[in-house]
């Protein structure tokens, strides 16, 4: 039994024996990560199982191309295989080893596993491509600029737009590889742009290029202008109006047109965004309608019509004051109005105790902020007193000079009650005690009349009362009241019944009385 168990066991090992030695094992393939281009990488294949005396062919392919081999070695004996390579882009992907026994078809080949290799071109020469037509253009658009290096891979891109880096956002500026958009361009997207191309070799070397400037110009579309005008008085009798035309943005040059209504009146092309025109003026009369139009080339604004009329100053002159209240109910601060009845081109002039007061000073500011009114804010104070007045007249010309009513202030005026407040309150409380007093005497009148008519009626009330109970003193007789009462209606009803039977008799002696005749005396 033992001896046949040792001839199985032996019989087992030398198959196995002879199995293992025509079974190829698992390549390993070693070697580089990253690689720059036209530099020479080593790569070493190593197979730790293989069949005795027989040839091992190795050999080196980019995965999913067994077609063009990169290198190859025959190996006996395990020894290992070593694959230098001069490295060019296609290289770039997941290399495997494949180990194949040569002449011996019975063995089966063996693949390792795959290694990436990074294959690095260090970046060169980049320049800008504006992809999105001219580089100077108005507002709105979008720009697309390409940063396109002549050489280089893995890279990464910096823009700069005046020496200051472009950031991403969102809703303007969007990044995608070498492309830059910039959406609803502005004037502030106008500049100098560079882009900076970069790309890094085992996180030492770092390879860079810069492009050359490229300027784009952002043109701002012209706003709608403004219009107004002001006097020139020319001399005595002629006068001219000055006409403004200007725009708060647009980039020149600009085009601006004056029309009076739908006639044309003149145009002009500035480098600046402000334009005048002087026209012939007559002084009270309308002469038409202004407009101005303006145009930088993509799109025309149109201003608002103003009429083309100029009214003199006319009184009378008004002035009138308001104010404020501290914390001790005492005029802290005062404000005075000055306003002309009529006026095209009004100017006020404020004086105190004659003087006049001009801008702004120690207790006081003058302001004109709207053409038909002037005020005059004044702290209240001992500098502040005196006697106040406006005038007025034409800013054009000091022919007509209208001034208002003089008014005298002080802190003690201020604080005083007005003398028609005292009389209201002074009327209003006499009326009340009048109204009071007269309430009073009505109903002490009233109360009076009452208590006298009753006093007197309660008089013969009583005396009635009176005489009646001495007639009728129910004490001194003993009958029943009942009976009394039966009797008396009895002998009612009898004397009733009598007087009615003896009527017609009575009638009858009467027209007999009528009838005789009458003994004259």
């Amino acid at each position: 039994m033992s001896a046949s168990l040792f001839v199985v066991i032996l019989g087992l090992f030398c198959c196995s024996k002879e199995s293992s030695q025509s079974i190829l094992g698992r390549p390993e393939l070693m070697g580089p990560s990253v690689a720059l281009v036209k530099s020479i990488a080593n790569f070493h294949c190593k197979l730790e199982i293989y069949p005795k005396n027989v040839t091992i062919l190795l050999q080196l392919f980019k995965e999913g191309d067994r077609g063009k081999e990169l290198g190859f070695y025959t190996s006996l004996n395990g020894m290992v295989a070593n694959f230098p390579i001069v490295v060019k882009p296609n290289h770039e992907g997941n290399l495997e080893c494949v180990a194949k026994a040569q002449n011996n078809s019975d063995i089966e080949p063996t693949v390792s596993y795959t290694q990436y290799l990074k294959v690095l071109e260090p970046v060169n020469e980049a320049e800008i491509v504006v992809g999105s037509g001219p580089k100077e253009f108005f507002e709105g658009k979008r720009l697309d600029l390409y940063c396109k290096p002549q050489a280089g891979n893995h890279v990464s891109y910096t823009w700069l737009l005046n020496g200051r880096l472009v950031s991403p956002s969102r809703l303007r500026y969007v990044f995608v590889d070498e492309h830059l958009s910039i959406y609803g361009t502005t004037s502030e997207d106008s500049g100098s742009y560079i882009c900076i191309a970069t790309n890094h070799f085992n996180e030492t070397v770092v390879f860079s290029s810069n492009s050359s400037e490229v300027v784009i110009t952002v043109k701002d579309l012209v706003s709608i202008p403004d219009i107004s005008f002001t006097v020139l008085k020319e001399d005595s009798h002629n006068y001219s109006a000055v006409v403004a035309c200007q725009t708060a943005k647009g980039s020149p040059p600009v085009t601006f047109s004056l029309y009076n209504r739908t006639e044309l009146v003149a145009n002009t092309t500035v480098d600046d965004r402000n334009a005048t025109f002087k026209l012939p003026l007559v002084l009270d009369r309308p002469m038409g309608w202004l407009q101005c139009q303006a145009n930088n080339g993509d799109q025309i604004e149109y201003s608002q019509w103003i009429p083309l009329e100029v009214v003199p100053v006319g009184g009378p002159v008004t002035m009138h004051y308001d104010y404020e209240i501290g914390e001790n109910n005492a005029v802290i601060d005062l404000r005075f109005y000055c306003k002309a009845a009529k006026g095209s081109f009004p100017r006020y002039q404020w004086f105190l105790n004659n003087t006049l007061l001009r801008g702004r000073g120690s207790f006081y500011y003058v302001v004109n902020q709207h053409p038909g009114e002037s005020r005059l804010l004044l702290s209240v104070g001992r500098s502040s007193a005196g006697t106040y007045h406006c005038e007025v007249s034409n800013s054009f010309d000091n022919d007509t000079t209208i001034s208002s009513k003089r008014l005298y202030m002080d802190k003690e005026v201020l604080n005083r009650f007005p003398v028609l407040v005292v009389a209201v309150v002074f009327g209003c409380f006499t009326a009340l005690v009048v109204l009071v007093s007269i309430s009073c005497c009505i109903g002490g009148i009233y109360r009076r009349r009452q208590y006298g008519e009753k006093t007197l009626l309660s008089f013969e009330m009583e005396e009635m009362m009176t005489a009646y109970e001495d007639e009728l003193d129910l004490s001194e007789y003993n009958e029943d009241a009942d009976v009394l009462n039966t009797a008396s209606g009895a002998e009612f009803d009898q004397a009733s019944e009598a007087s009615v039977d003896e009527w017609p008799q009575i009638e009858k002696e009467k027209k007999t009385l009528e009838d005789e005749p009458v003994d004259e005396p």
